[in-house]
């Protein structure tokens, strides 16, 4: 059990039915060449894409760090954050990973922990920000289909789980859980020093010990700021899986099925059409 008592984060099973996606305006503030100076000790986790796994196999995930905490055993743990979210779910797992942490957990936040990652960094029994660096706390954001009675029927099912949220913020910041909940209706961007003054870190990383590392980590924000622009226009995570894999591999997925129709690769270029329109507004 981990050194600090929080809560756990419990999802009703309904919001299975939802998909979590990254907001495009957390990753617009996302700098993927931020790191940590020294990042390569064997009990360091490095949390530096989004949370939950992309169309590519990248991101990451409840799996891999399961994989990792087990290599680390029961030993203190430094996790160095900067990531823009993404998938609610993973977060939460990971959350409680590293919650249930044998040893001390220290999380490290380089640039940015929004959204998802900003519920990874709450289980750290030391939190320290870089400097520069932000928290992003929100309600939980789900792209949702349907007529008006299942819109409302997901705005329910939604609601306890940003309760769970607000409880988890509440107790780590020392505030109500009202408050926190008022916080997260706004989108609150939390830098450095507030996130001390307010509670929600223990501490300062040392300006030192952060470093950029210029390379295809470029790439991945550009990947991601698409992808968030294609759920922000409404369509559905398999949807852009095709169209990412059109991209890169020349044709759809479906494309070597012969019981695949044109209708896959009009999806695709659809999908393609209405991206461009997003970048250019």
């Amino acid at each position: 059990m981990s050194l600090l008592q929080l809560p756990e984060i419990r999802a009703d099973h309904r919001l299975g039915g939802a998909q979590f996606d990254l907001r495009p305006d957390a990753v617009d503030r996302w700098n993927p060449d931020v790191r940590a100076a020294k990042d390569d000790d064997e009990t360091t986790i490095s949390i530096y894409d989004s949370i939950g796994e992309n169309w590519d196999g990248t991101g990451i995930t409840s799996k891999r760090i399961s994989a990792a905490l087990r290599n680390i055993g029961a030993r203190a743990v430094t996790v160095n954050v900067n990531s823009p979210g993404g998938d609610f779910f993973e977060g939460v797992s990971i959350y409680n990973l590293l919650r249930e942490h044998k040893a001390k957990v220290t999380v490290k936040v380089m640039g940015v922990a929004a959204s998802a990652a900003s519920v990874i960094a709450m289980a750290g029994d030391e939190i320290l920000m870089g400097e520069g660096a932000f928290l992003m706390i929100h309600n939980a954001w789900a792209v949702a289909i349907g007529n008006r009675h299942d819109l409302t029927a997901t705005a329910a099912v939604l609601e306890p789980f940003d309760a769970a949220m607000a409880k988890v913020y509440a107790q780590r910041a020392g505030i109500t859980q009202g408050e926190a909940a008022a916080m997260m209706d706004k989108e609150s961007w939390i830098g450095a020093d507030a996130a001390v003054e307010g509670g929600f870190a223990t501490g300062l990383v040392d300006s030192a010990d952060i470093s950029k590392h210029t390379n295809a980590a470029a790439d991945r924000k550009a990947m991601a700021l698409i992808e968030a622009s294609m759920a922000k226009a409404g369509y559905s995570r398999s949807t852009r899986r095709d169209a990412f894999k059109a991209l890169f591999s020349g044709k759809p997925s479906a494309a070597g099925d012969p019981t695949a129709t044109p209708r896959a690769g009009e999806e695709v270029a659809a999908s393609l059409h209405n991206l461009i329109n997003a970048l250019k507004g």
